[in-house]
């Protein structure tokens, strides 16, 4: 199953350092039988692309909890035996699911960040979010709006570079 985990650069050093994703239990979000349910007109193509958009908004989340992270959204997209996600199945996000296990590298298909330019505006999407899902309009336009920002494709050969 290809699912998309919300990260943050942090964790990218500490996949470059050690080679996983840790520690297990993971959140990833996934195209799960609710999310197709959910999204009835899509083809597999925008349910992925529905899963990623889930997982960067899930990464501005852990970008609230980590101050000294760059102000960068990041996605780690890999491929991890079915065995070893399990949807949620608590409504609440249909493609939202729990990895049992460490994410080696050789499981990551791609990395995905956000440009360099859009920081400033990632960093008020932090700053606004907590207010933005208490239902405030104005901040939920402008946490809203960031998903305009198409996050950059990095193969994973790449990881030294995007760091550096």
């Amino acid at each position: 199953m290809r699912v998309y985990l919300p990260a943050t650069l942090s964790v990218l050093a500490e996949l470059h350092k050690t080679g996983r994703v840790t520690p297990a239990p993971l959140t990833a979000y996934a195209v799960t039988p609710a999310l197709r349910e959910w999204y009835t007109e899509g083809d597999s193509e925008e349910l992925e692309y529905a899963a990623l958009t889930d997982a960067a908004r899930a990464s501005l989340r852990l970008l609230v909890e980590a101050p000294e992270a760059p102000r960068r959204r990041v996605v780690v997209a890999a491929e991890v035996p079915d065995a070893h996600a399990q949807p949620v199945l608590d409504g609440a996000e249909p493609g939202l699911v729990r990895v049992n296990t460490e994410i080696p590298l050789s499981w990551v298909a791609s990395l995905h960040v956000d440009d360099p330019g859009v920081i400033d505006e990632v960093a008020l999407a932090v700053v606004l979010l907590g207010a933005a899902e208490a239902g405030d309009e104005d901040a939920s336009f402008t946490v809203d709006g960031i998903d305009d920002h198409e996050l950059l494709w990095y193969a994973t050969q790449e990881l030294p570079d995007l760091l550096g």
